[in-house]
């Protein structure tokens, strides 16, 4: 895939089941690649969805914010990104996964990048041991059974004090707890200025997105 991801100039992807099976061969340009509509593929419970990409860097660079995005939203199991060297042999690998809700709200870990033949990694085994991960540490969040309503607040107030802001999300959340909706996190941002396209900053509402998966 390097050798002809180079002689092409284009960057080369392929989406891979758990079975091992290629279910997409995509080929993008020079800055990366397209992802195919993959509704088809839906998650398990809000956890992963059973694939994982695997596509080419033509400068063997690191893994962009819109390949992490990519992880996150669509929930893969993994994304990792294989860089090309001059020759179109491989270099480095540059992988990352999701992460189960935790204290840091970190959405995913990136491993350290390896020459791409030192990588020994037991995929089955990783996931499914993720996956039991993020399911525990959903049902210590809340109960997974309560079909209740879920929510998460967000709040974004330019110029507003801290402790106005602090009141009208308690006031918020009184009336989302009245209403029977579980709030499952609580979002506040106070920015010098609205943005007129998404509120908040684009950065931050894609942060937001992410958490809510």
């Amino acid at each position: 895939m390097t050798l002809l991801s180079r002689e092409i100039n284009r960057q080369i992807g392929v989406i891979i089941d758990r079975r091992g099976e290629i279910l997409f061969v995509i080929v993008g340009d020079t800055q990366g690649i397209l992802i195919p509509e993959l509704s088809d593929y839906p998650t398990a419970g809000g956890r992963l969805r059973g694939l994982r990409l695997v596509h080419t860097h033509l400068k063997d660079e690191p893994l962009t914010n819109d390949d992490l995005t990519d992880l996150a939203l669509l929930r893969l199991d993994a994304v990792a990104a294989l860089g090309v060297l001059p020759d179109g042999f491989p270099g480095r690998i540059y992988l990352a996964h999701l992460l189960p809700p935790n204290p840091a709200g970190h959405p995913w870990m990136l491993i350290p990048p390896m020459p791409f033949h030192q990588l020994d990694v037991d995929a089955e085994e990783f996931v499914t041991a993720l996956e039991d991960e993020m399911t525990r540490a959903q049902s210590e969040t809340f109960d997974i059974k309560d079909k209740r309503e879920k929510a998460m607040l967000v709040s974004v107030m330019p110029k507003a004090s801290k402790a106005a802001q602090e009141e009208a999300m308690e006031e918020l959340r009184e009336l989302a707890e009245s209403a029977d909706v579980i709030v499952l996190d609580i979002v506040k941002q106070r920015p010098d200025r609205i943005n007129p396209r998404t509120l908040m900053g684009e950065g931050r509402l894609k942060d937001v997105i992410i958490s809510a998966l």
